[in-house]
């Protein structure tokens, strides 16, 4: 065996030892917060917690029913305004746009998914909470949908322009018009890369804090409609992390425990119909 056979031999037998100490080192990592917070929340969750209402400063006991209740309307408005604007636009990216603008529409989106949370929850302040002169779901919901955007953009793109391009020139070769073979071919073909994008984003943005300090505040209360003050699960567990309260520090685990089920959830359910969209094709 020569010199550099050798050498080559090391080198590989060395990056390959490093890469995956770094990989178990990741894997770790993961694997400590994870158990340290079911550790501490799992004690921590009751029945309670899912049902009562936060009580009194000083008391223990209670729940974060409203917190759950609240998160949950604000992803379902956050989806309502985020999913449509970024599904057309990255339509419009993959099948109907042209260079110049399509190259402005995505460094646009590129910037936009780079823009700290914080900053948009200030814009969403300024625009919407001063004219109004109060906090609102509907606020927070808006600074949720906004921070949707640009990741339901660039997913649905790459959806579309995964579909083979001979399903389009089938489709127009039977006559179809350009707007009836997206709609009808081309996304229905793309449909699990879209819906697993649209999964992504609901969990990317499930735990933002900041957007929602600055317009839905907090409540401890039930908040009917849209126009009102709302509890979050994230504002909710900064708020009791801070406090000087035992009991309210195990709720924040709880807390903490419940919202990393509910994004883990989302991101398996993304892997299981990514996966499942790849047997298919294959099969």
């Amino acid at each position: 065996m020569s010199l550099r056979t050798g050498w080559r031999k090391f080198v590989n037998v060395l990056m390959l030892s490093l890469t995956g100490v770094c990989a178990l080192f990741t894997v770790s990592a993961l694997i400590f917060i994870l158990g340290y917070l079911v550790y501490y929340g799992g004690k921590s969750l009751n029945w309670a917690f899912f049902t009562n209402l936060p009580v009194p400063v000083g008391e223990t006991g209670g729940g974060m029913a409203n917190a759950i209740v609240g998160s949950g309307k604000l992803l379902l408005l956050a989806s309502l305004i985020g999913v449509p604007i970024g599904l057309l636009a990255g339509v419009y990216l993959a099948e109907f746009g042209g260079r110049t603008f399509s190259f402005f529409v995505r460094y646009t989106t590129d910037l936009l998914n780079g823009v700290p949370s914080i900053v948009i929850g200030i814009f969403a302040y300024t625009i919407i909470v001063i004219p109004m002169k109060h906090f609102s779901a509907f606020a927070g919901g808006m600074a949720l949908g906004v921070m949707m955007i640009p990741i339901a953009v660039r997913t649905t793109e790459e959806a579309l322009r995964g579909v083979p391009r001979m399903l389009r020139e089938g489709a127009l070769a039977l006559g179809a018009s350009k707007w009836k073979t997206v709609a009808t071919v081309v996304m229905p073909a793309a449909i699990r890369g879209i819906v697993t994008g649209i999964m992504l984003t609901l969990a990317r943005v499930a735990g933002e804090t900041a957007p929602l300090l600055f317009t839905a505040f907090s409540n401890r209360f039930w908040s009917s409609g849209w126009n009102q003050p709302i509890a979050s699960l994230p504002v909710m567990i900064y708020t009791y992390a801070i406090a000087p309260y035992d009991d309210w520090h195990r709720q924040a685990w709880a807390a903490g425990l419940v919202l990393l089920a509910l994004v883990l959830v989302a991101n398996i359910g993304a892997r299981l119909i990514v996966s499942r969209g790849i047997s298919l094709r294959r099969a």
